[in-house]
């Protein structure tokens, strides 16, 4: 990176510098498609819980929406989704424990159980009695222990390409997994802030989680992985947020899942070797509210981030049942 974009990308990622109206995600007409690193690190909130200080950005009014991001990403993935949603709900996007900008304890539970009972928690603190989610990702095994453990919690559900069942972790994770138990995994996370060439490559998250890999921004990997290592604390949480995904926590769950009341639907890239399709099917089959999958053609991974009005608009449907 040169020096005038490592400027522009440091004074971006501290809240500094107001984005020119394309770099904001303004379209035509001032109309506002996407939010900005700048925006968004100016809307970002902090609620205090038994868990630690998480970070949010909320958009707009009415009965919440919660969206629960992938990894290594944060809340800003969905920034796009937030602009358009929220004239219909409520929308809050919180940073998990260990990723983005929350900040939690060195001993913390980083597990998937302890995230969605933090949410919860995040939830009680902003006297949310109930929420539709929106998942991705490990999101997505987060947002099913709070369906099967917090049935109450939840109105309606989207879940795009995530862990489900036996496919969690999925296969292809065992060498990440491995790295951060040797507490390594940051290096590759220091290796895509350094080097964007390498970050938008097949080995890379921009290459290997977008159809497109432009879409993996300058400012998207700096909003979403300076935090990462930006201390050692944060560096050993990256690691233990992976390590703990493992053993498979959704097993054990499928009895609660088959007596599930939320509407769900599935919306699936036909492009995401670590999500095939089939787990959109099974979840299809075992949830009796399911509303049916709709296919993403060439969506891999991330493909939320690249498409929300995609997103939106199924989110719309679902909500109007």
């Amino acid at each position: 990176m040169d020096r005038r974009l490592f400027i522009q990308s440091s004074f971006v990622a501290a809240g500094i510098l107001t984005l020119p109206a394309g770099a904001s995600g303004r379209g035509r007409k001032g109309v506002s498609t996407r939010l900005g690193a700048a925006e968004y690190h100016a809307s970002r909130r902090y609620v205090s819980t038994r868990f630690g200080r998480i970070a949010f950005v909320e958009r707009g009014r009415g009965p919440a929406a919660l969206f629960i991001h992938g990894f290594p990403l944060s809340g800003f993935q969905w920034r796009g989704a937030l602009e358009r949603l929220a004239s219909q709900r409520r929308c809050l996007a919180p940073d998990l424990m260990g990723l983005g900008y929350s900040e939690v304890a060195e001993g913390q539970d980083l597990s998937p159980r302890a995230q969605a009972d933090m949410l919860v928690a995040f939830l009680d603190r902003l006297s949310v009695p109930a929420a539709d989610l929106i998942a991705n990702d490990s999101g997505g095994t987060i947002a099913q222990l709070l369906m099967a453990r917090h049935p109450r919690r939840i109105r309606t559900v989207i879940l795009t390409d995530c862990d489900v069942h036996e496919n969690s972790p999925p296969p292809q994770m065992r060498n990440s997994i491995r790295q951060a138990r040797d507490g390594m995994y940051d290096k590759k996370i220091e290796r895509h802030l350094s080097d964007r060439s390498y970050a938008r490559s097949p080995q890379g998250i921009g290459g290997g989680a977008y159809a497109d890999a432009a879409t993996f921004s300058d400012e998207a990997i700096d909003y979403s992985f300076r935090p990462l290592i930006a201390s050692p604390l944060r560096r050993a949480q990256l690691n233990r947020y992976l390590t703990v995904f493992d053993p498979n926590p959704l097993v054990a769950i499928k009895p609660l899942l088959e007596r599930s009341e939320a509407p769900t639907k599935m919306l699936w890239g036909t492009s995401d070797p670590l999500f095939p399709i089939q787990w959109a099917e099974w979840l299809d089959r075992t949830l009796p509210k399911s509303r049916g999958v709709r296919l993403v053609d060439g969506g891999r991974l991330f493909w939320p981030e690249e498409h929300p009005d995609l997103l939106a608009a199924e989110a719309r449907t679902l909500w109007s049942i």
